[in-house]
Formats: structure tokens, sequence, C-alpha cells
């Protein structure tokens, strides 16, 4: 069993070289990619039960043990990673086909796509420091590439910057590997972890911690390191701002939860209760307040990517249970959410050929389903009861109360309200009112475009309405995070 944790991995690397050879058969492109998505999903799923019934699935490549050689982990986080990214990447395949103009699907979408997919997912599966940071340069590689497809030059002068910023995040992880392994001897994530919890170094260990934590926060988008986002996620379209919405800066949250459960966790005062509290008030209010002042779709939407991982931190800087599995529930809603919601406004722009909200109204007349559920959505993501925001955002408010951090739970209920006034803002201007599309946008079926994103808007509802199950297995993963001994007996003693 424990090779298939492999599979993640492996599939889409050998599709997306496989599909360089059919470049210019776009049909067989899609028929591969299609069936190639849809066995991945269901196999993800198998994988996360597997880890769900038998425990860790640990696989020592080469058969070379730990900490000697490289190993694959899939613990329940990191496989629910899996099935989530593995989601998100099935729903913008079939979203793309009926909106991927033909030229970008002609140079290179579909391998491009599985390359990245491959990063993302050995990411999340990686027991290894310097593996992780291989894994997030195949990732980041791959979005250089599908981010500046179309060749704009509003692309490639925000792809410039996005790379620019990247690369220098990516010297700091190095180096702060180099580091670690210079204090410790080892970058094996459950090895570092059993020596640090023994070295007296505290001071050293600090300073590679911070390193650590502004890498990640780079790439997340946490302030006040976020600023290279909103333009980034604007200029391409709304299959790929969702691909990377949904799960390129979850990926950086990934590693902060689990850098700092698992191994910097020693100095819990600074760096959690503090540090990253402090962070993430910050990053709720100020990316909340940048998506109230935008009057376009997409840059809203992008604001509020920000906003909702200053919600995920949270949860790890209290570092208790409640929080945590607060934060791992928040984390999979907001994966859900916030990818159905920037296809939405890839389906309004096919309509309305716009996403400036001046220019838009009256969908609701013409595209009643689309305007309802996307209402539906926007509560979600706002944390109306009974949807799946507020289920997650509940518990984080819970032990923000219980732990003394009263400030920054009447934070997070104001980010809330500011939240639900932006999402009422896209519907009031693009949904209600006067219509001012035309008659021939008006007849435009949206069949196609709205299949994926129902699959999206099902599993809002349900994480919502059918909460303790979901809510029981983050409690099962806040409790193996907290406990690294967990992580650590599996992989050293397999």
């Amino acid at each position: 069993m424990n090779n298939l944790v492999m599979l993640p991995i492996i599939i889409p690397f050998i599709v997306g070289a496989l599909l360089i050879m059919f470049a210019k058969h776009y049909y067989v492109q899609r028929v591969i990619s299609s069936l190639t998505v849809i066995v991945l999903f269901a196999f993800s799923i198998y994988l996360a039960l597997d880890v769900y019934e038998n425990g860790m699935a640990i696989l020592a490549v080469g058969g070379w043990q730990a900490p000697f050689g490289i190993v694959l982990v899939g613990d329940m986080f990191a496989t629910m990673m899996v099935v989530l990214a593995t989601l998100v990447a099935l729903v913008c395949l079939f979203f793309s086909f009926p909106t991927m103009h033909f030229e970008r699907e002609r140079y290179y979408f579909y391998p491009f796509f599985f390359f990245l997919l491959t990063g993302v997912n050995g990411a999340f599966l990686t027991g290894d420091l310097f593996n992780l940071f291989v894994f997030l340069e195949v990732m980041l590689l791959s979005s250089y590439a599908l981010m500046v497809m179309g060749g704009s030059k509003f692309q490639l002068r925000e792809t410039f910057k996005y790379a620019v910023i990247n690369v220098f995040s990516s010297m700091i992880l190095l180096a702060a590997i180099a580091y670690v392994y210079g204090i410790a001897g080892t970058v094996n994530m459950a090895h570092l972890a059993e020596r640090v919890s023994s070295l007296e170094q505290n001071g050293p260990l600090l300073v590679v911690a911070i390193l650590f934590f502004i890498a990640f926060a780079i790439k997340g988008a946490l302030f006040p390191l976020y600023f290279w986002l909103p333009r980034s996620y604007y200029g391409p379209p709304a299959a790929i701002t969702a691909l990377f919405g949904g799960l390129l800066t979850k990926v950086g949250v990934y590693a902060i939860i689990r850098v700092f459960s698992l191994i910097f966790n020693h100095d819990i005062a600074f760096t959690h209760q503090t540090l990253m509290l402090i962070l993430a008030g910050f990053t709720m209010l100020l990316g909340v307040l940048g998506a109230v002042a935008q009057f376009n779709f997409k840059k809203i939407l992008a604001f509020h990517i920000i906003s909702q991982i200053g919600y995920m931190i949270m949860g790890l800087g209290i570092f208790t249970i409640t929080a945590l599995a607060g934060a791992i529930f928040f984390l999979a809603h907001n994966i859900i959410v916030k990818t159905g919601l920037i296809l939405y406004a890839g389906a309004t722009e096919k309509i309305t050929g716009t996403n400036d909200l001046s220019k838009m109204g009256g969908l609701l007349k013409t595209h009643p389903i689309l305007a309802w559920s996307f209402l539906v959505m926007g509560l979600s993501i706002a944390g109306i009861p009974p949807l799946s925001g507020f289920i997650g955002k509940y518990p984080l408010l819970f032990a923000s109360f219980e732990e003394g951090h009263y400030l920054l739970a009447i934070l997070a209920l104001f980010v809330g309200l500011l939240t639900l006034f932006s999402m009422l803002k896209i519907f009031m201007n693009v949904f209600w009112g006067k219509q001012k599309h035309s008659q021939e946008q008006a007849n435009t079926s949206i069949f196609s475009t709205m299949a994926p994103i129902f699959l999206l808007l099902i599993l809002t509802v349900l994480l919502g309405l059918a909460a303790e199950p979901f809510y029981h297995y983050a409690i099962l993963m806040a409790t193996e995070l907290l406990d690294p001994s967990v992580y650590i007996d599996a992989v050293l003693k397999e």
C-alpha cells in the first residue's frame, strides 16, 4: 500500500510529459487530461480513506530508510490536502474547456497544468525539507508559464513581478534549509523534529524559524508580503486564476502549519502566540479592506484570498486542538469556496465580456440559477450559518475567546461583516438591477461552465449541513499535528 503514496506525484508528472507530444491536438489533450484527473481524484479519496483507517502511509524512496533517504509521508492532513488539490484540478480543468482560448490550449496549457499539480501534491506528501523546496519550485515554474500564457503586456509585467518575488522567497527558503542543516545535521522533517526538541540552541533555532516563516509567508501571501498577489492573479483566465487562488497560497499555509507544528514548536509564546497572531490580524483586516475598495469582480476576490489566509494562521497561532481543527476545516472550506467564486467571475465574464461591476447588472433576470447559486457561495465565504464558512469560523472564534484573544476575535467578526458587504456588493451590481448586457449576451448558454461549479456548491452546503463527521476528521488531524511524536515514530521507525 505504501508505494501508492507516490502515485499523486508520478501520475500527473508522466501525463504532463506525455501531453507535450500532443500539443497541437487539443481534443486528444482534453480526453487524456479528463480521464487522468478523474482517476487521480478517485485515487486520492481512496488514499485518504486508507490513511484514516490504517494510519500513515510511509514510503522510503529507493529503499533508503529515513533519515538517510527521501521519504514520502501521507498522514491525514497531507492526504486531505491531496484530495482537495485534485478536486480543484478536476473542476478547473472542466471549466477551462468552454472558457479557455484555443491558442492557450495549443501552447502547452495541459502539460503545465499537470506539472503544477505534480509540485502541489509533492509539497503535501514530502517528508523532507529540501524536497519540499524542489516541489515548490516545480509548482512555481509551472505557475509562471500558466500565468503568462496569452502574452498580454499586463500579464508579462505582472508575471515578471510574481517571478521575482517568488525567486526571492525561494532564496530565503534555501538559506533557511542550509542553516537548519548546519545546526541539526539533517533535513528530514521527522529527524529534524526529534533533534530540535533536544537542542538547546534556542537563539539560532529562532532565527532559522523566522527565515522559514518569511519564505512561506511570501508564498502564502501574509501581511506585509501579500502585495504581489492581487494584480498577478487578475490577469490570467478564470480557470487558471481559480487554480492559483484555490491551491498556490494554500501550499504556503500548509507548509507553515506543517513546519511550525512539527519542528519549530520550541518557542510558542513568540512564534505562534505573538508573531502569527499579530500578522493574522493584519492579514485579515488589510485584505478585506482592499476587497471593499475594489469595484472589479476578480480583484475583489483576489483581495479576499489574502484576507481569508489570516483566519488559517490565526488557528495555528492560538495552537490548541480546537483552534487548529478550526483552521484545518476553514482551509478546506476556503479552497472549495474560493475556487468556486473565481469560477463564478469567469462565468459572468463569459456572458458580459467584463469584470467591471459598473458595466454589469441584471444577470438575475437572464441567468437566475447563476445568480442565486453565487449568493449561496458568497454567504458561505462570509461565514453565514449554516454554510461551511460558519462552521470553519466558529471554532476559531470560540478558541480565541477561550484563550483570551478578545481583540483578535472581535477583529475576525468585523472582517466577516466586511466580507459579507463585499459579496452583497457583487450581487447587487452584477446580478441585481437593470440589465446592461445585450440580448445576444443574455442568450449565452453557460451550462457547460456551471456544471463544474455545482460540485463545489454542493460541497460547501454539505460541509455546513453535515459538518459533524468533517469536523471530527479535522479534530483528529489537529490532535495528530499537535503530537509530533506520532509523526516522528511513524517515519523513523518505519
